[in-house]
């Protein structure tokens, strides 16, 4: 098994300008509440999926032990791929948790700063995150590259993470205010997050794709984030438990 803890770093709640206003479906910018949440440090990892395949007989992923795509045990810490949207829902479920609101995952890779194209500011050089233009030719050992601001490592580059919201190109335009998520059934689900196979503006913290629920891509993994209860202090950013 991997050296790789699942640990969970604390997002507290806030306010923050999600999307952007330069083009396509991640606009407009628009201001957002969402509440305190807990979400995985890190990328969910081989390692970790093999013990939830291993204790409920789900089926392993797609591109199991095939490495081209460090996939398998032979890659404990590499993050896992080739899992569907139902896959990554159940295996959270499992764990306790659940996957991200879009809104939550964008908040959360921003990192607390403000109106930049990525989670360490407004340029991506190859020594912030794993991209194509990296020269790696594959995923890496998540926690690789330095944590955003909130302590969250791989936010940009890596994998591709799916997220729980249905995909709806105008959502921007009538979501609301606080805690937003699309749960109007539709055949696509949210993907966030440049990977390893992304180019520099694929991994904007703004960008949106979406891929069908049933799909299972080299490219697309995923993490978990945990409810916060009502009654507790949300304490301070970058708090590990």
């Amino acid at each position: 098994m991997g050296r790789v803890a699942e640990e969970l770093v604390l997002i507290p709640g806030g306010e923050f300008l999600m999307g952007s206003d330069s083009e396509g479906d991640h606009t407009p910018a628009h201001t957002v509440y969402v509440d305190s949440f807990y979400m995985e440090k890190y990328e969910v990892t081989n390692a970790q999926y093999l013990e939830f395949c291993q204790a409920t007989g789900h089926r392993q992923p797609e591109f199991w032990e095939m490495d081209e795509f460090r996939s398998g045990p032979d890659y404990p810490d590499h993050p896992v791929v080739g899992v569907s949207w139902h896959d990554a829902a159940e295996y959270a479920a499992w764990r306790g948790k659940r996957l991200p609101t879009e809104a939550e995952w964008e908040y959360a890779a921003r990192g607390g700063l403000v109106g930049k194209n990525y989670p360490n500011g407004d340029a991506l050089d190859p020594s912030d995150g794993n991209c194509n233009k990296s020269g790696k030719g594959g995923s890496v050992a998540v926690g690789s590259y330095a944590a955003n601001g909130y302590g969250l490592h791989d936010m940009q580059g890596n994998i591709v993470e799916w997220v729980w919201d249905y995909y709806d190109a105008g959502y921007y335009s009538s979501s609301p205010m606080s805690n937003p998520r699309a749960s109007e059934p539709a055949r696509f689900h949210v993907i966030r997050g440049g990977g390893w196979h992304s180019g520099p503006y694929c991994n904007r913290v703004y960008y949106r794709n979406a891929l069908p629920a049933n799909w299972v891509d080299f490219n697309v993994g995923f993490r978990c984030v945990k409810e916060v209860e009502a009654h507790k202090d949300p304490g301070t950013a970058g708090k590990l438990v």
